[in-house]
């Protein structure tokens, strides 16, 4: 209990901020139709946390996925260098597309440095995030890492007698910067609000504070009200409270995945930021070779985990239903695994910001409708691929 109330009086500011910016969101969260169109591919919607989100949907064969991990955008937001990287982040995930052509992309946490931004609202560097995405006009969803609503961190140089740099804020509209940083909530509520290629949602309110808490289908090709696949995303914390998948959300993903799919028969994806211990048993020993049954290209580090486990992968691997697990976080590892009944996966380090000099790409998944099947391989900025892998027959 003392250590609760010692963390409470630490974040205080973060907590009261994020509970009422909760407040907000949850007063909009119903079913309610689209509201109105904008320019530039956007409109106003209200339909923030649907049970199942709807209109992904199989045409001919497959079905296409790429995640994009750790973007890190806005770091050093006051110098020549972090703009650059973003620029470069741009042009990665531009060549993915072109090279892919994915019919989806999951942006998999870590979009935003937010640590780094000096900036009155980080969500102008979240929709620089997502824009390449937008531009080419393929639909996207997006879930939380521990990177996207952190505090603003003071660079202690800032106090040497170079003193503090001077900031800018891009497109701030006059408005001067602060260092409040922007909670979770107020990222993909205004994401959801702007941009109708969007699939992202304000999760169920129950599972607070994690955010990225929902469900999508892909539907048959046949009929679109009946489903192929259900993707599910789940919000492992960090940044504003512990890096951690709650026992609430272990107890949510039991509930929702017995009503959708009872008898386990619709083919189950999994995706979130940060690996679970799980990930430490199963990888091989960090800096080692990469060697079968696994399938990667980089394994340069140890395993980042959560915090603690509640039970989720658990639950998973009882679950036939449920393929694979993918996640970022580790910038040094993506590789692919066989655990059990299915597979633990790394995407790959996506872009130029946050840490290491890894070459970038993106991780890609392929599904086949009838009968199901998922494949996957890595697609890098220089045009090549490799590392393919047959995670489901």
């Amino acid at each position: 209990m003392e250590k609760s109330l010692k963390w409470f009086w630490k974040h205080r500011s973060v907590v009261l901020c994020a509970l009422a910016v909760f407040f907000t969101c949850s007063a909009t969260n119903t079913a309610e139709p689209l509201a109105g169109v904008g320019v530039g591919g956007t409109r106003r919607r209200n339909d923030l946390a649907p049970l199942v989100g709807k209109g992904l949907r199989f045409s001919g064969l497959s079905f296409r996925i790429a995640l994009f991990a750790d973007l890190h955008y806005g770091e050093n937001a006051w110098d020549d260098w972090g703009p650059e990287q973003d620029v470069k982040s741009d042009k990665v995930q531009s060549i993915v597309l072109d090279k892919e052509m994915p019919d989806f992309v999951i942006y998999l946490g870590d979009l935003i440095t937010a640590n780094n931004l000096p900036i009155h609202n980080a969500s102008l560097y979240w929709d620089r995030a997502i824009s390449p995405t937008r531009g080419k006009g393929i639909p996207w969803a997006i879930l939380f890492g521990n990177h996207d609503d952190a505090s603003f961190e003071w660079p202690l140089e800032w106090f040497s007698s170079a003193g503090i740099p001077d900031v800018h804020c891009p497109f701030a509209g006059g408005k001067s910067c602060s260092f409040r940083g922007t909670m979770r909530m107020e990222l993909v509520k205004e994401e959801i609000e702007n941009n109708i290629l969007s699939h992202s949602q304000c999760g169920p309110t129950e599972l607070w504070p994690g955010i990225s808490n929902y469900i999508l289908q892909i539907s048959s090709s046949k009929d679109p009200d009946l489903p192929s696949v259900f993707l599910y995303f789940l919000d492992s914390g960090g940044g504003s409270y512990p890096e951690v998948i709650s026992f609430a959300q272990v107890k949510w993903f039991k509930e929702k995945s017995r009503t959708i799919n009872p008898d386990a028969r619709i083919p189950e994806l999994i995706f979130w930021h940060i690996p679970s211990k799980a990930y430490k048993k199963v990888g091989p020993h960090p800096k080692s070779r990469i060697r079968s049954p696994c399938s990667g290209s980089i394994n340069d580090e140890e395993v980042a985990s959560q915090e603690v486990e509640w039970g989720m992968i658990d639950v998973l691997i009882n679950r036939s239903s449920v393929k694979a697990v993918f996640v970022g976080h580790n910038h040094g590892l993506d590789w692919c695994c066989p655990y059990k009944s299915l597979w633990l996966c790394f995407a790959r380090h996506t872009a130029y910001g946050g840490y290491g000099n890894w070459a970038q790409g993106a991780r890609i998944l392929e599904m086949k409708e009838d009968p199901f099947t998922l494949t996957s391989w890595l697609r890098m900025e220089d045009g090549s691929s490799h590392s393919y892998v047959k995670l489901s027959s």
